[in-house]
């Protein structure tokens, strides 16, 4: 299991003890460090099933300061995983990903529901 964090990220931090604490093993990457590629983003967004869309981190300051909350709506997804591609801190994270499973964002049921079987 690939655990896809920013290490200053507050949510990371909260999922990693999360992750820690039931003893979930994971291999941790860091997204600045090792961007993910546009073939990892679109086999991704494939087996989580989600949009494009929800793999930004809408509430960072690259996607203000590119103002792509208006631009994201014209472009296609192949765009869009492009764009994400660039630069690790346009991707939402924390991250999870494994064979069957892609979780974007730290939402605890979800994971407990999706990791702990």
């Amino acid at each position: 299991m690939l655990f896809i964090e920013y290490p200053k990220c507050t949510t990371c931090k909260k999922a990693k003890k999360w992750l820690d604490e039931k003893g979930v093993e994971y291999t941790d990457r860091h997204i600045k460090e090792e961007n993910p590629t546009f073939e990892e983003l679109s086999e991704w967004v494939k087996k989580s099933g989600l949009p494009v869309k929800k793999f930004f981190n809408t509430s960072g300051m690259l996607y203000r300061e590119m103002q792509l909350k208006d631009k994201l709506a014209e472009m296609t997804d192949d765009e869009m995983l492009r764009l994400l591609s660039t630069d690790g801190m346009l991707v939402k994270r924390p991250l999870i990903v494994d064979e069957e499973t892609v979780l974007v964002g730290f939402k605890e049921a979800q994971w407990q529901e999706n990791l702990l079987k």
